[in-house]
């Protein structure tokens, strides 16, 4: 198992990502540093998994730092769209980063609606070591699309997904209230039992 102490490079340029990754490792005392503050590139995300992706990523800025890094691959599936935009959902917001755009394309695809708005959000946590192994850990939360887009908070698709038993989108909760229902705090739970 790979060992978290001292410095763990963040693998990513998405600054919502980071700060809801440092908060997970600030508990363990372990100072994280962002592949984007150490002038790392973004490797091409050229996988079709979400385990794939992250994987590469955390590979990558591990071998470029020298330290032990942690990647996260994330994105939302809707069910009725089989999964999309999955993967891709960075994509889907184009290098803009339109998460406006995308939004408005996953609510255009359910046909506004008239479909099963069920979803979920996926995370992949891979955890690598410089010049060894890597491991994957992965979570989800479980909800629905709605629309409009409600809130300001979060990023990404946030404003349309209201979590399982909820009645607020993910954008209007606030970080210290979403953090604990996230797909990405229950994969950090799987890597933390791991740890233990």
């Amino acid at each position: 198992m790979i060992r978290l102490a001292g410095r763990v490079v963040v693998a990513s340029h998405n600054a919502g990502k980071v700060r809801e990754i440092h908060a997970l490792l600030a508990p363990l005392g372990v100072e994280a540093v962002s592949a984007a503050s150490l002038g790392l590139p973004e490797p091409a995300e050229t996988e079709t998994t979400f385990a794939g992706n992250a994987a590469l990523k955390a590979k990558a800025a591990a071998d470029a730092s020298g330290l032990p890094a942690l990647a996260d691959d994330s994105g939302l599936e809707v069910f009725a769209l089989g999964g999309a935009p999955g993967v891709y959902s960075a994509r889907w917001a184009g290098p803009e980063k339109n998460f406006q755009a995308a939004m408005e394309r996953v609510w255009r695809e359910l046909a506004g609606g008239a479909g099963d708005a069920g979803a979920r959000f996926v995370c992949v946590l891979a955890l690598a070591e410089p010049g060894g192994g890597v491991q994957c850990f992965e979570g989800e939360a479980r909800g629905t699309i709605t629309w409009p887009p409600r809130g300001e908070q979060g990023f990404g698709y946030d404003p349309i997904f209201v979590p399982e038993g909820g009645a607020r989108t993910f954008g209007e909760m606030s970080h210290d209230e979403k953090l604990p229902l996230t797909h990405r705090a229950r994969a950090f739970e799987k890597l933390l039992a791991a740890l233990r």
